[in-house]
């Protein structure tokens, strides 16, 4: 799975829209479309972002790691 892959598939599990996303992480909405898009690879104080407002590890996001919630 690709960064784009896994961003796009926890958006979609959590029923959110990309607008909502770039609101969390504060982004605009057009670019958090090119991370999802692939078009851009997101910095990671957005991924670390991204992935807290999941409540997973960065590497769960991107597909690296099978593990799960973050229980620290």
């Amino acid at each position: 799975m690709t960064v784009a892959e896994g961003l796009k598939r926890f958006r979609k599990e959590a029923n959110l829209r990309q607008k909502d996303v770039a609101d969390t992480i504060g982004v605009h909405r057009q670019a958090y479309q090119r991370y999802e898009s692939g078009k851009v690879l997101p910095m990671i104080t957005a991924l670390i972002k991204i992935a807290d407002a999941y409540n997973v590890s960065i590497d769960y996001l991107v597909g690296r790691d099978r593990g799960g919630e973050i229980t620290a």
